[in-house]
């Protein structure tokens, strides 16, 4: 026990575990529940990123010759793979991050549902054909690898989010580097020792820990053909700038403020249900959390008072424990600044509905990062609650008169990631999906999140690039259009001309 709590771990370079060569530090990586230190994570150099993409690089001809159903069943492999170790890598979610062992399998789930996706690369990666553009020419277009790919991925989805690139990535035939988060490393720690075991060429796969200095050496690394990021807006905005000058492809996917619209009409019991998963849900810690609700005329007071009552009765606790409803945060730095956010909306003039600062009880560790559901009422668009986003357990409520205001208030927001609408209505659902400006739209439903053969589509400062995340977008990032066109002398069937005849 005492080894595996204080061992610092590797990096996968060149198809085997390596310490970190240029390492300035380790940090700790602690259990948010109870502040025990699972392992040291290294503060990798710029040397050991030179390793990982020279590897990734010399793997790059070898690995876009094999072809794509050979890569494809690799990926079929892994995903039988990793289903068998489905729950260990649930439990390091839970251990290294904090969100319940409920909701980690779920997130376990979607990263398998990741790979099942990018297996269909043999039919998804096709380009088109069209025979005589011109007398005896024919165009066509066909797709190939980008090069080598980087990744550099949050804390609060360990499993999920670098599978949102890792398998199109590889199935498209480049090669890849991984930095995770340094705050939740362990995850992809087992996700690379499977990758390991698929035999996949040395190099194709690669993981580099570390904080700053790996990402800002990703940034600028020659090396490196496109860059693909998970974060907070101000830092996907540097990512985005950073990649762009040096001539990279970039999708950088950055913070999120989700609204969800209720209307007068909504099914209040299911309603309640599924704003509750959404806010409190990972204790609100994922860019899809809805964080503001937008009450519509009534619709106010038949909400607020079931909606307290289920927030108020969610268990707090330790993931692990399977009865637990809402875990910690990921530190109590985050926890102390999450209730910076409440102490200024009170100060605003917004009042508590809910109040989970300062939660303790029997299941509840004293040294753990615990906040309890939170709802705060009377808050106004203006309000930093409700513009800025809180990442955590933190509900803001404004009240609209109309659909029409409710739109306005939506719309306001820098932010354009995820929204849903609450109603029966399909007039008002028309209404919604056509003029509200975010990419991702719930109909009923509290995460708007997509199944991984539809994009991850953001909007404004919520995504900065031109092709998203997974399913069709994917292949998109992933690859390279090529143009031919052709005609052969010896066909006999005369010269043609190469423009369009009239």
């Amino acid at each position: 026990m005492t080894a595996t709590a204080t061992r610092t771990l590797e990096n996968y370079i060149a198809g085997a575990w390596v310490p970190a060569a240029g390492a300035s530090g380790t940090l700790d990586v602690t259990n948010p529940a109870t502040a025990e230190v699972l392992a040291k994570v290294p503060l990798s150099g710029r040397s050991d990123l030179d390793a990982a993409v020279s590897a990734a690089r010399a793997a790059l001809p070898q690995w876009r010759a094999v072809s794509t159903i050979a890569r494809a069943r690799k990926l079929f492999e892994l995903r039988e793979r990793l289903v068998a170790r489905s729950e260990e890598m649930a439990r390091a979610v839970t251990s290294e991050m904090g969100k319940t062992i409920a909701d980690a399998r779920a997130e376990v789930a979607r990263m398998i549902e990741m790979v099942e996706a990018a297996t269909a690369i043999p039919t998804t990666m096709q380009g088109r054909v069209l025979e005589d553009v011109s007398r005896n020419i024919d165009a066509e277009m066909i797709r190939q690898p980008v090069g080598v790919c980087a990744a550099i991925a949050p804390f609060n989805f360990p499993a999920m989010v670098p599978f949102w690139f890792l398998p199109f990535a590889i199935a498209c035939g480049n090669t890849f580097v991984l930095k995770p988060s340094e705050q939740v490393p362990l995850t992809q720690q087992i996700a690379f020792e499977v990758l390991h075991e698929i035999g996949l060429p040395a190099g194709v796969v690669n993981l580099v820990n570390g904080g700053r200095e790996v990402v800002e050496g990703i940034l600028e690394h020659p090396g490196i053909d496109a860059v693909s990021f998970v974060g907070s807006a101000p830092v996907a905005k540097l990512v985005y700038e950073g990649a762009a000058r040096t001539g990279k492809r970039v999708q950088a996917l950055g913070g999120a403020k989700n609204h969800m619209v209720v209307m007068p009409d909504a099914v209040i019991d299911q309603t309640v249900d599924a704003i509750v998963a959404s806010a409190f849900g990972a204790a609100g810690q994922r860019c899809m959390a809805g964080s503001v609700i937008v009450t519509v005329g009534e619709a106010h007071e038949r909400l607020l008072t079931p909606l307290t009552q289920a927030a108020a009765a969610l268990r707090v606790g330790d993931g692990l424990d399977e009865r637990t409803q809402l875990g910690p945060v990921i530190s109590c730095a985050a926890r102390d600044r999450i209730g910076g956010y409440v102490e200024r909306a009170l100060a605003q003039g917004a009042r508590l509905a809910l109040d989970g600062r300062g939660v303790s009880g029997e299941d509840i560790d004293p040294e753990g990062a615990f906040l309890g559901a939170t709802i705060v009422d009377g808050v106004t668009p203006e309000m930093e609650i409700a513009r800025e986003e809180v990442f955590g357990p933190v509900l803001a409520i404004i009240h609209a008169a109309t659909l029409d205001e409710a739109i306005a208030i939506v719309n306001a927001s820098r932010f354009g990631n995820g929204t849903s609408i609450f109603t029966e209505s399909g007039a008002s659902v028309r209404r919604y999906r056509h003029e509200v400006q975010a990419g991702m739209v719930g109909v009923n439903i509290g995460v708007a999140a997509p199944v991984a053969f539809f994009p991850f589509s953001g909007w404004k400062d919520s995504f900065l690039g031109d092709v998203h995340a997974h399913g069709t977008d994917g292949v998109e990032f992933f690859t390279r259009k090529k143009t031919v066109t052709s005609r052969y002398f010896s066909s006999g069937q005369g010269s043609g001309s190469y423009f369009v005849e009239s």
